[in-house]
Formats: structure tokens, C-alpha cells, sequence
């Protein structure tokens, strides 16, 4: 009958002293404390695999686990002898797991999803997602293993987003995170997205427009302008004029070459490239867009030719006229005229509609077109041709002999020429 270990002691394993080469101290079934010739002293189990064959556990180094943390592990080891399991094997799949996660981290994992995303971005999006991701989330649970990540974690740093007052950017952080957990859990690498568990339990965002007067406040805004039109410089007066008269975006009107003003014919032809549904990286729109200057507007162009038609842009950069200028003339100018907050870039293309539809009384389908909306077919080039163009030109001219009573406080009320809807 085997010699029964007597069980170890605090005191014993504290004074016991190295010698020239290991030696050990049992403290029963199996488990004994081995004395290293350095002084060092570990943990260990040896058992008898299923077949036959002896093994050892390594449980660590005294005093880092105590004498009863080694007693723990000794009975889990135990357990899964029981039912069948080599405690040696358990323990590899454990440090695989725990390796595997700690390589798969949120931020390893966000970094994969945006390289496998950007083909389908454009370069000042593909850098704006990473920046945000970098600045907002990152620092909170970069380093964590994405399948352990749940929601409170998740919900905590949404929150730190809001806590700054910038509820809209939390809710995009959270679709972008969203994305990444898919990501993750299509690659092995999660099993849940938390995201969409956060619904109601994030501040709500008050839903609205870009800022954009009424038809109804054109002359006193055209008032507001014609005070501040003297002080200002031709060319951002003229850009400020030309975004009341087309339906054009922001940067479509800053960022216009030359090249595709044609002035002896009065034509104005948008290249699809520069549009918004052109400059998608999948399935672009490629179709050129006709914007259909009115009488002044080509006079204000001819205006503007004089000064900056020798460079490359419409309204080029001050510092570079290699490249174009940037909308702030305009936001400037808004400011000045007290309607910071009150109208933006994008509210002119509000405010046409809004006359055009109502004063004019042209039909949604054509203004529409002369937005560059894209319905839900896919427009071909020819057919955008054959589109209301003839229809669009003459709206185009009426909506600007509009403004003009307007400013010349001739205002008419009620609709004039258009077709009724």
C-alpha cells in the first residue's frame, strides 16, 4: 500500500532552502512543490494519461499561487480526469483559445474590415472612418478580444461619445461598430453583435434638414445679401449669386474647371465623375449632368471669366490656384448676413424646390431631375438626354426671372408658366 503524502504547510514551503539540484515536497494525490536549485519553487501534477503514459501539469510559481490556489487546481484537474478529459490537453486548448483571442482584438479586427472595405470608399471616407475609430473607440477597447466584448462595454462607449454632446457621431460610431462585429462573427472571430441591443438605451437625436429659409423669406434674405454684395469680392459674389440660381451641390459649383463651361454656346455639362452618384466606387452613375444656367446666370459667368478664366477652376483657391476654393465664401457671407444656422449651402437646393414646386408650380419628377436625383431605375445616358431637358431649361430661366422680382420687389404671388402638377 502506497505511503500517504503528508499535506504541505505554509511554513514548510517558506523555509524550504535549494540545493544542488531539484528536489521536491509532496502535498498529496499527485501534487507536489519542486524546489529549484535557483530558488525558485512551482507547482506540479503528475498524473497517468488514459494510456498508460505519465504526465505532468505545471500549475505555476509559489508564492504567485498559494499553496490553496494550487489545491483548486489540483481538484479541477481531477474533475476532468473524471469525465474523461486529459487535464494536459484541456490546458492547451485553453492557451490556444486565449492566444487566439488576444490576437483577434477589436481594433485587429477593425483595421482587417476597413482594409477589406476600401475599394469600395472613396480616400477622404476610407480616412475619416479610421481617424473616428481611432480618436472614439480604439482607446476604450482596442485591445480587447472582439468575442468578449458585450453590450454594457459597448453602451459605456457610445456614451463617452455622447457625454460630449456628439449624440449623431455616437450613433454613427455605433453602426460603424456594428459592421465590424458582422465583420467578426462571418470570420469566426465573434459569435454576437451588441449593437443592435443598445436601441432606446442612447440619447435620441433630434431628426431635421440642412437649415434653409422659406420661400416666403427670399426678400428679406435677398435684402440681407445686397447689403454685404459691395464689400465683397467678384468671384465670391458671384459663386454666392450662382448658388441661388442653380440647383448645383457645393462642391460642384466650387470644384468647376473651366473645361466645362462653354460659354459662346451657353452650356454647362457636369461630368459625371464630379457628381455625388458618380463618384461611388460600386456601380457609379455615370451619367453628365446638364445644370441649364438662366440669362443671368451667363452673364455672372462672363463677369467671372474676365477674372479667373486664365486658371484651371471657376473659383480657384486663393493659395493654390491649382486647386479649387472651398465653400467658406459662401458660409462667411451667411454669417454676415445673420443667417448662421438659419441657411447652409445645401438649403439653396431646399429653397428652389421649395419655389419652384409651390410658386411655379413645376412637377416633383422634373425638379427632381434638375437636383440630379436618381430614381429608383438605373437612367442611361441617352435617356437622361431625352429627359425633361427642354422642360428644365425654360424652369431654370423662370425660377431666376422669380428671384429677380423678387429682389426688384416686383414679387408675384401664386404660380406663373410651369406645368401644374
Amino acid at each position: 500500500m502506497p505511503k500517504l503524502a503528508k499535506p504541505l504547510t505554509d511554513i514548510q514551503i517558506k523555509s524550504a532552502k535549494p540545493r544542488d539540484k531539484p528536489y521536491t515536497l509532496a502535498d498529496g494525490g499527485g501534487m507536489y512543490l519542486e524546489i529549484m536549485p535557483i530558488g525558485s519553487k512551482i507547482w506540479r501534477l503528475s498524473y497517468r494519461q488514459p494510456n498508460g503514459k505519465n504526465t505532468r501539469l505545471t500549475f505555476g510559481s509559489y508564492p504567485e499561487v498559494s499553496l490553496l490556489e494550487a489545491r483548486e487546481k489540483r481538484m479541477e484537474a481531477k474533475k476532468l480526469k473524471a469525465a474523461g478529459v486529459d487535464p494536459a490537453q484541456a490546458k492547451r486548448i485553453e492557451k490556444i483559445n486565449k492566444a487566439t483571442a488576444n490576437a483577434n482584438t477589436f481594433e485587429s479586427v477593425a483595421r482587417e474590415w476597413h482594409a477589406n472595405r476600401l475599394e469600395t470608399w472613396q480616400t477622404r471616407t476610407a480616412t475619416n472612418v479610421l481617424h473616428r475609430l481611432e480618436k472614439d473607440v480604439f482607446p476604450l477597447i482596442g485591445k480587447h478580444p472582439i468575442s468578449e466584448i458585450k453590450a454594457p462595454v459597448m453602451l459605456d462607449v457610445l456614451r463617452q461619445i455622447e457625454k460630449r454632446g456628439a449624440l449623431d457621431m455616437a450613433k454613427r460610431q455605433g453602426q460603424v461598430c456594428s459592421q465590424i462585429f458582422r465583420f467578426a462573427i462571418a470570420s469566426g472571430k465573434a459569435d454576437i453583435d451588441p449593437v443592435p441591443s443598445l436601441r432606446g438605451a442612447l440619447k435620441p437625436i433630434s431628426k431635421g434638414h440642412h437649415a434653409a429659409i422659406t420661400p416666403d423669406e427670399i426678400p428679406e434674405f435677398i435684402r440681407a445679401f445686397k447689403k454685404i454684395e459691395g464689400r465683397m469680392f467678384v468671384p465670391t459674389k458671384v459663386m454666392f449669386r450662382l448658388m441661388m440660381l442653380t440647383f448645383v451641390r457645393t462642391s460642384e459649383l466650387t470644384e468647376t474647371p473651366w473645361s466645362e463651361i462653354d460659354l459662346e454656346n451657353e452650356s454647362w455639362i457636369i461630368d459625371w465623375h464630379r457628381m455625388k452618384m458618380g463618384k461611388k466606387k460600386i456601380n457609379p452613375r455615370k451619367v453628365n449632368h446638364h445644370v441649364f444656367l438662366p440669362r443671368q446666370g451667363w452673364e455672372l459667368l462672363r463677369e467671372l471669366h474676365a477674372i479667373t478664366g486664365g486658371n484651371k477652376y471657376l473659383f480657384p483657391n486663393q493659395r493654390d490656384h491649382e486647386k479649387p476654393a472651398t465653400n467658406f465664401g459662401i458660409l462667411a457671407a451667411l454669417k454676415r448676413m445673420g443667417y448662421s444656422g438659419k441657411m447652409t449651402g445645401h438649403g439653396f437646393r431646399s429653397l428652389a424646390m421649395g419655389v419652384i414646386k409651390e410658386r411655379l408650380g413645376y412637377r416633383h419628377e422634373v425638379v427632381d431631375r434638375q437636383l440630379s436625383h436618381a430614381s429608383g431605375d438605373a437612367y442611361g445616358e441617352a435617356y437622361d438626354r431625352a429627359l425633361f431637358l427642354d422642360e428644365r431649361k425654360v424652369m431654370m430661366q423662370q425660377y431666376a426671372d422669380y428671384l429677380a422680382n423678387v429682389e426688384h420687389g416686383n414679387v408675384i404671388l401664386g404660380r406663373f408658366g410651369g406645368n401644374a402638377a
